[in-house]
């Protein structure tokens, strides 16, 4: 199996950078879901409807899903170092903004500037791991930084009902913006690229000894290539991923918008019990995802094949997360949070499924595959909370618990039928890209020979 380069640098360096995706992915998620904190009060204040209200949650989706590939590609061409500031900042500045408008149309179009400036985020991080770990040990660097949206809400979910409580849901906005546009700053002073990272004396060690093929392929940064999109776009292998993550989308969105919302209105909690009580799905989330992704490195380290180390968690959590429908048949409290966190559990369990994209993609094309990958998961966010919006108007949420349970089948037989043996993609570039690597080791060998 072809692998993208990974170039050697010490754990307290991989470390550091998983910090760095860490904060940022909550911070990421903060600006996503303090919409859905403030949704009953901007509904009071300025008149919304809930059909309108899944409009204005659905509008993140609509930029955030059209931007996926563009953005992957972007991902590809410029440093991560410089692209994920700009991009922090931008969304930020458009959250604070958030905070200032009294209209439909101007809170639509502020969810949809942060969305188009979030797009390149999640490609950026999966690229960051594949070019700092190796591939034994990738799942569990994303399950790391991908916890950072479950554990970082659970804690945030009542903190943010607390600012909301004392600040209005104007000065919600207003504080997790000045966040963001802090923590970018943090960003470009602590991140380095790996090239930049590897220090002159490193790379001095590192010449002395014997070359092997993956650390001494050539790297190239790629250029923009519509022409790749047919690659990424007629894979069967790809396909599967991208329906097994809109249906895990489908989940995590209802979690992040609508959630609230039906603990307050159709269970009948108090604000500040809400946010609360929505802490503790966020934490089976992230039990999941953490126990996913190292007993999945665990098992590839032991020998245990990718359809099984890999595959396995994502199946489970998928059926995990169908037991969603059960909260539609108990009154009490204890068991609907049971049942809720039960499901999240299973989302978080599936939430690796980041680590098929370097698995799969071309290794030219981790970007580009990566934005596909989100921009099929993205509709989900487009779709599914208008969809519960009109399925909920008359207060009524079981049939939204059907839809999402739903959902969860649907990805656990898109893994078992579709992505099949568990491969990297090549094509012709990639060949080229290879016999040169072949061409400068074999030139540098009898260089040091002569």
């Amino acid at each position: 199996m072809k692998q993208e380069q990974v170039t050697p640098h010490q754990p307290k360096q991989k470390f550091a950078v998983l910090a760095l995706i860490f904060c940022s992915v909550v911070i990421n998620y903060m600006d996503r879901t303090n919409i859905s904190v403030a949704a009953q009060a901007i509904s009071a204040d300025l008149d919304i409807s809930k059909l309108e209200m899944g409009m204005i949650f659905s509008a993140f989706a609509w930029t955030y899903s059209i931007m996926q590939i563009p953005g992957g590609m972007v991902v590809d061409a410029i440093k991560i170092r410089v692209l994920y500031p700009f991009i922090l900042v931008a969304w930020s500045l458009a959250t604070i903004v958030q905070g200032m408008v009294s209209s439909l149309a101007a809170l639509i179009g502020c969810r949809m500037a942060i969305g188009f400036f979030e797009a390149p985020s999640y490609p950026a991080n999966n690229k960051i791991v594949t070019q700092w770990f190796k591939e034994q040990e990738r799942a569990s660097a994303i399950a790391v930084y991908t916890s950072g949206q479950f554990i970082g809400l659970a804690f945030l979910m009542p903190v943010l009902a607390v600012i909301q409580e004392y600040f209005g849901w104007r000065g919600l906005f207003y504080v997790s913006g000045a966040i963001g546009i802090i923590w970018a700053g943090i960003w470009y002073w602590l991140y380095k690229d790996p090239d930049e990272a590897v220090s002159a004396e490193t790379e001095k060690t590192l010449s002395d000894k014997p070359l092997s093929k993956q650390s001494q392929k050539p790297v190239q940064q790629a250029v923009i290539n519509w022409s790749n999109l047919k690659v990424a776009f007629t894979s069967r292998k790809l396909w599967g991923i991208y329906i097994g993550q809109f249906c895990l989308g489908g989940t995590l969105i209802f979690f992040l918008t609508w959630f609230p919302t039906y603990l307050a209105e159709y269970r009948g909690l108090s604000d500040i019990n809400t946010g609360f009580l929505a802490a503790i799905p966020f934490l089976c989330a992230f039990a999941g995802v953490l126990v996913s992704g190292f007993v999945s490195d665990w098992l590839v380290r032991k020998g245990i094949s990718n359809e099984v180390a890999r595959k396995a968690p994502i199946i489970i959590g998928l059926l995990l997360s169908s037991c969603v429908i059960f909260a539609n048949y108990v009154d009490s409290t204890a068991w609907m949070t049971f049942f809720l966190s039960v499901t999240f559990f299973g989302n978080g369990l599936a939430s690796i499924n980041w680590v098929f994209v370097s698995l799969l993609a071309p290794k030219h094309m981790v970007g580009l595959v990566g934005g596909c990958f989100n921009f099929i998961g993205g509709l989900s966010a487009v779709i599914v909370p208008i969809a519960i919006g009109y399925l909920a108007q008359e207060g009524d949420f079981k049939p939204a618990l059907i839809l999402i349970a739903a959902l969860g089948m649907c990805g656990l037989c898109s893994y078992l039928f579709l992505v099949g043996k568990v491969e990297q993609i090549t094509v012709p570039s990639d060949m080229e890209l290879d016999s040169a690597a072949e061409l400068v080791e074999a030139s540098i060998i009898e260089g040091k020979s002569k």
